[in-house]
């Protein structure tokens, strides 16, 4: 019953964090005391998302390192900049928007990549090896690009930051990969495979609460919001379309470019709105409740257009 439930849940992945963004803004005031909650669901998800993960694939990846390094160029360098660059162009004295921006694309590959990797028949070991080492590097370049880039403008505490990605994210994450190890791969199979709907639910539920906290800056539609959801949907498109071409132009094996394809155009969005919200004024989280709009629609998008070109 509850593998029936994840593969519906599977299929519903573009609808559920729009949906949820919408509840949240509906039910912000009944939402909104939850927040302390979101820490502990967005560890459960991540422990969850990483029982696939293993240190064969680890190696391989360091093995033969440019599809690997190719991936950390796009989600550290290329969309940094580039979303960094259109934001100072759109907002240049909104130093929270720019912040918003740069969040939205400095937080880690997104683990739900993974399911897309999936459904497209990329390469598995490949997408799990950036998943895993984008999550470990997070909480040093995270705080690292936003000092970099906006650390003047912006409040921040570092430390609580680096911090909260390290229980959050990377913790969560070695214990889900360890328990792969010592198991042999049984775990994903068994626990796996129980708590994979459970962790879908839990987007939605961390989209919803953290959603309702920035509720009065997403109500008020006028034409700043406007501006802020058509360039968050341009950044997201460029990061898809940047990340597939260049995995042609490095001629890469078809499975391989499927895996920079997901990897490389998602972020760990719901990351980025913990963080957002956690640590920063709510304007900064506007951009990134605006980007789980589009994520997992995008990613159904150029999936599509993908498997036809690849025909």
């Amino acid at each position: 019953m509850l593998q029936s439930f994840n593969k519906i849940l599977e299929k519903l992945m573009p609808l559920i964090t729009p949906t949820a963004v919408l509840i949240g803004v509906i039910f912000a005031h009944s939402l909104e005391q939850f927040t302390f909650i979101v820490p502990w669901v967005f560890a459960f998800m991540t422990f969850s998302g990483s029982l696939s993960s293993n240190f064969t694939s680890l190696k391989r990846a360091f093995q033969y390192p440019i599809p690997l390094l190719t991936a950390l160029f796009i989600l550290h360098i290329l969309m940094p900049v580039w979303a960094f660059g259109i934001g100072g162009l759109m907002f240049g004295g909104d130093g929270l928007t720019v912040t918003g921006l740069l969040l939205a694309t400095v937080i880690p590959t997104g683990i739900t990549s993974f399911v897309w990797v999936s459904i497209y028949k990329g390469n598995i070991g490949l997408a799990l090896s950036i998943i895993l080492i984008d999550t470990i590097l997070s909480p040093f370049i995270v705080p690292f690009s936003l000092s970099l880039f906006v650390g003047q403008k912006v409040e921040m505490d570092v430390w609580v930051i680096m911090s909260g990605l390290l229980y959050m994210v990377v913790i969560p994450s070695l214990i889900g990969m360890l328990g792969n190890h010592v198991t042999k791969g049984r775990i994903k199979d068994t626990l796996g495979v129980h708590l994979s709907p459970f962790a879908k639910l839990g987007i939605g539920i961390v989209v919803s609460i953290n959603s309702s906290a920035v509720a009065p800056y997403l109500k008020n539609i006028d034409l700043k919001l406007i501006l802020i959801a058509l360039v968050v949907f341009f950044i997201a498109v460029s990061g898809f379309t940047f990340s597939w071409v260049l995995s042609i132009l490095l001629k890469q094996t078809r499975d391989t470019r499927v895996s920079l394809l997901f990897t490389g155009g998602m972020r760990n969005i719901s990351a980025g709105a913990v963080i957002a919200v956690q640590y920063f004024p709510a304007a900064v989280a506007v951009p990134v409740v605006i980007g789980m709009l589009f994520q997992q629609v995008l990613a159904s998008l150029f999936g599509f257009l993908f498997h036809r070109n690849e025909k």
